[in-house]
């Protein structure tokens, strides 16, 4: 099946596409030439864009502007449905990546534009709640830029793999044949951060998934390799300017 799934509500100004993704199916880099709005109805969904990544709980969505290269991935068993705007018609001049809140009016008015047999005017109407809805929620991303040298590359993988992994760079050395400065300077030049802070992004990111299933905050954190809960969720606020908790509750429900 294609990125824009099946399509089941073409009349209007919002065409509605919805299909159901297994968890870890993955619609690897495209485009579309209409603004696109992707939520899951139900289950999570992981957005890329660049070295950015949503995760996409039910109580918020992503607006995608037309040409922008994405990835989508299904983070658990998702009902994905994907709103499109035609740019020319579109009243929202949204130029960037913009997490929306989907409270539960939005979500009902989305299933209700689903409906194949809506009588036009009745869509029309509908069509124009929905862009009366459409909040720009403040939402931090978990970035993990990736670096290119291979010795590096291995670590990151590795850390991908197991991120509690806590061996320090001079450890790593000793496996990839490299000193700890010199992975040390690797890391700094291609990813822009420290090793420790890049590692941190790195466990943070591997956590979302985890929360998503609903796993408690002390599990994960023990998971990505957090001594306690504390301080795993004083490093999700200081990256994200919220709480696991308040992350995965939106705005609007």
């Amino acid at each position: 099946m294609s990125p824009e799934g099946q399509v089941i509500s073409v009349p209007g100004a919002i065409v509605i596409a919805a299909l159901t993704m297994p968890r870890g199916e993955v619609f690897d880099w495209h485009e579309h030439p209409m603004h696109q709005f992707a939520w899951a109805a139900s289950g999570m969904l992981t957005v890329h864009i660049g070295e950015a990544a949503w995760l996409l709980p039910p109580s918020r969505a992503l607006w995608i502007p037309a040409g922008v290269r994405h990835r989508t991935a299904a983070a658990s068993l998702a009902t994905m449905r994907s709103l499109y705007f035609a740019p020319r018609t579109c009243p929202l001049r949204w130029t960037e990546p913009t997490v929306v809140a989907v409270g539960g009016l939005l979500g009902e008015l989305i299933r209700h534009l689903a409906r194949p047999e809506l009588p036009e005017d009745a869509r029309a109407r509908a069509d124009a709640v929905v862009f009366d809805l459409l909040h720009p929620m403040p939402v931090a991303t978990i970035e993990v830029p990736e670096p290119r040298e291979a010795r590096a590359v291995r670590i990151q993988r590795e850390l991908e793999t197991d991120p509690a992994d806590g061996r320090e760079l001079a450890e790593w050395g000793r496996q990839v044949g490299a000193s700890g400065r010199t992975l040390a300077r690797i890391f700094l030049a291609e990813t822009g951060l420290t090793f420790g802070r890049w590692r941190t992004q790195l466990r943070l990111r591997a956590a979302l998934p985890l929360l998503a299933d609903g796993l408690p905050v002390s599990v994960v954190a023990h998971r990505v390799g957090y001594a306690t809960p504390s301080a795993f969720v004083a490093a999700f606020r200081r990256a994200t300017g919220v709480t696991p908790g308040a992350y995965f509750a939106g705005a609007g429900q």
